[in-house]
């Protein structure tokens, strides 16, 4: 199998928990190309929900027909960003020279689970009321394109995991090549406004993680998919799409 498509191979594995490949090796120069296919991989777990929605709606009330597709989100996803968001919070409640110390605890304080089940149930609520589910895709999308960035651009707290050897492999040319077929996406969905605001979004987290702890770490890469997700459904709702 060629590099490209292991490094597909391995985004798919990583990001979601749907068995087509069993690739969870970080292999030496496959890790730059996974980080290439973290906005395809993002848009087509966003295209296999709406997929499901269309199949479903004629069936199914439109409000719970959305909170099926919402766990679905979340299962095929295994709640792996959600995990680094939780960590993330958990970061926040102690001094910031302890907080890295504490992200990487296996166990979830309190305030870390009362504000996820928040964010779980503000997702839940912003998809319920939008029309233009035929979107998901661009906004999973967008989402990991924003931890592609932030993973080129920004740096990395830690000096070792699988996000380093990411970091080092994910060339120039591999960020032109992500930023080439997401732009052909955003234009023939007309989503422009969605990529404003999901750089917006990368842009304020960038401001704040990098003054906290001088970077990004891959539970924080978690927390702006998530992040992302919300704000841009509610883009939604707040413009009418």
């Amino acid at each position: 199998m060629s590099k490209i498509l292991k490094g597909f191979a391995l985004s798919f594995s990583m990001l979601s928990i749907i068995p087509f490949f069993k690739i969870h090796d970080f292999y030496k120069g496959i890790n730059g190309y996974a980080v290439i296919f973290y906005p395809l991989v993002g848009f087509l777990l966003g295209l296999l929900l709406y997929i499901c929605y269309s199949i479903l709606s004629p069936y199914i009330p439109h409000n719970h027909l959305v909170i099926i597709i919402f766990f679905l989100w979340v299962l095929i996803t295994g709640a792996l960003h959600l995990d680094g968001f939780s960590d993330t919070i958990d970061g926040f409640f102690v001094h910031k020279e302890k907080a890295l110390e504490v992200m990487k605890d296996s166990n979830t304080g309190g305030m870390a689970m009362i504000f996820s089940v928040s964010f779980l149930i503000l997702k839940a609520s912003s998809l319920t009321y939008i029309d233009s589910m035929y979107l998901l895709p661009i906004i999973m999308m967008l989402s990991r394109l924003n931890a592609s960035l932030a993973i080129y651009f920004y740096p990395y707290v830690s000096l070792s995991g699988m996000a380093t050897l990411a970091k080092k492999e994910f060339t120039k040319k591999h960020m032109y090549i992500t930023v080439f077929y997401t732009i052909l996406f955003i234009t023939f969905f007309d989503a422009w406004l969605l990529l404003l605001f999901s750089l917006l979004t990368l842009f304020f987290i960038k401001l704040f993680f990098i003054k906290r702890y001088g970077g990004f770490s891959g539970d924080i890469y978690g927390f702006c998919i998530e992040v992302t997700e919300l704000i841009l459904l509610n883009l939604l709702l707040v413009f009418g799409f």
